[in-house]
């Protein structure tokens, strides 16, 4: 059996790997830096380009079946590139472009090699790419792993550094509990359907035998438990402190927004299109994790004293929020579905704008090492307004308060969706928690505007890329939260 390529529907995976090999070869043959970040840098603009031609012409789709093959039924591809897909792949590329700029000071400080970095930076983006196209579940499996395990190399880059080598080693090990964990569960499915494709494991799901049921069931949870770790939910939550501090802070950046958009994209193409007769199993189940994990994440955050583990516990407590709407079940899935697209997307926005300040203002000189406290982002306000102000509007957002209407719209969005699908207790905790994220953002915000102690201050102000970065950040927070509805009516046309 041949299958016929559609090129242009996997141009923009492609793209990124013809560069990652033109990157190593470079690499080899010592070209100068400017040029390796350049040539980064311009294959994910131009792999976003080609979303946004693609975005303009119809659905695609490539490695297909042949027509009623065995089953009689339609024809199912592995890899599909509809508005669903293509609305991820630009969120994942215009988040990994802004990662490409944070990163350039860092491979300075850091003296990593940067073609390797560049290098592992892309296969993860297209394992990211792949992710949210994929509609098989041996894809699916394939392109995690193709995101994930660049990722441990990327947090142990910084070579000689042991705070380096054990946030990597505690990210392997985490994800390889839950990749073995994911991979019994899609064995559990195939052996109860007989079928790897979305679109033939949902009806072979809705007519399984009784006596089948429980295979299906716990086939279901294992393979949940499989994205719980790629988003940093309980319990696979463990990493995310220890690899947020101990990685190069551009590599989490990269693990709090990209691998998280793609982990969330992933989970709901496969409770969506596969899952959706056995939501009464994985509603609740979402509904627990949901609730701890926000839960979890929040009250850890209080407990912060530097900038570094509290975004990294707020980001926990972030992916409890996104979650809320899929527990919902199979009842009111496609508007679950927007509402966490809908967040997914603004917290891109807002949380990259967060990382971007503290890669750009953190200590250095004689207290190097040492990671920035709270307390050291007093006065900063002083020295640089303007930095300062959009680090405030971001934590405001992040705290869903006026004027950052973005934040405060996703989580009315996240809400509203909860609320109709019946799961009100949810609800209640999720309003709850909202208040205690209120008091470490707004802490941490207050800061900014009040004198620093004598003798203390930052290095110089950050390099261009760190500037460009931050500009971007705070001019996509803005316009989102002049116009939220920007992203609602986007979302709601491709979900």
């Amino acid at each position: 059996m041949i299958q016929g390529i559609d090129y242009a529907a996997i141009s923009p995976p492609l793209i990124l790997a013809v560069a990652a090999i033109g990157l190593l070869l470079a690499d080899a043959f010592d070209a100068p830096r400017r040029v390796l970040s350049l040539v980064s840098g311009g294959s994910l603009a131009a792999a976003l380009i080609a979303v946004l031609a693609l975005a303009a012409g119809d659905r695609r789709a490539t490695f297909c079946l042949p027509d009623g093959l065995r089953s009689g039924g339609p024809r199912s591809c592995s890899y599909v590139a509809d508005d669903f897909t293509l609305l991820f792949q630009g969120i994942v590329l215009g988040a990994a472009v802004i990662v490409v700029l944070l990163s350039l000071q860092e491979i300075t400080d850091s003296k990593m090699p940067v073609g390797e970095y560049h290098f592992l930076l892309l296969a993860a983006v297209i394992g990211a790419l792949t992710l949210v196209a994929a509609r098989d579940l041996v894809l699916l499996v394939v392109a995690l792993e193709t995101l994930s395990l660049p990722v441990f190399a990327l947090a142990a880059l910084r070579r000689y550094d042991g705070t380096a080598s054990e946030a990597a080693l505690k990210l392997f090990l985490v994800s390889v509990v839950s990749t073995a964990i994911m991979l019994f569960g899609i064995s559990l499915l195939y052996g109860a359907t007989g079928a790897m494709h979305l679109d033939r494991v949902a009806p072979a799901l809705a007519r399984l035998d009784a006596d089948l049921d429980p295979v299906a069931s716990v086939g279901s949870v294992l393979v949940l438990a499989g994205f719980a770790f790629k988003v940093a939910a309980v319990p696979f939550h463990f990493w995310a402190p220890d690899v947020y501090q101990g990685s190069p802070l551009p590599v989490a950046a990269f693990l709090s927004v990209v691998s998280k958009a793609a982990g969330f994209a992933g989970l709901v193409i496969v409770l969506a299109l596969g899952l959706p007769a056995y939501g009464h199993v994985w509603g609740p189940v979402i509904a627990v994790l949901a609730a701890i994990t926000m839960t979890l994440g929040n009250l850890l955050a209080l407990r912060q004293r530097t900038a570094i583990r509290l975004l990294a516990w707020s980001s926990v407590a972030q992916s409890g929020y996104m979650l809320a709407p899929l527990a919902v079940g199979a009842n009111r899935l496609p508007e679950a579905v927007a509402a966490t697209t809908a967040y997914v997307a603004l917290y891109a926005v807002m949380n990259l704008g967060a990382f971007a300040v503290v890669i750009g203002f953190r200590r250095r000189g004689p207290v190097s090492g040492r990671w920035d406290t709270l307390d050291d982002y007093r006065g900063l306000a002083r020295r640089s307004p303007a930095v300062a102000t959009a680090l405030a509007f971001f934590l405001i957002c992040l705290a869903g308060l006026p004027p950052g209407v973005m934040g405060l719209f996703a989580k009315v969005v996240v809400f509203r969706a909860t609320v109709a699908g019946g799961v009100t207790w949810l609800a209640v905790i999720m309003a709850i928690n909202t208040v205690i994220g209120l008091y470490y953002y707004l802490a941490w915000a207050v800061r900014l505007f009040t004198p620093s102690p004598s003798g203390e201050h930052y290095d110089a102000a950050p390099g261009a890329g760190v500037r460009a970065a931050i500009t971007a950040t705070a001019a996509g927070a803005v316009v989102l939260s002049a116009a939220p509805q920007i992203v609602l009516q986007t979302v709601s046309q491709v979900t």
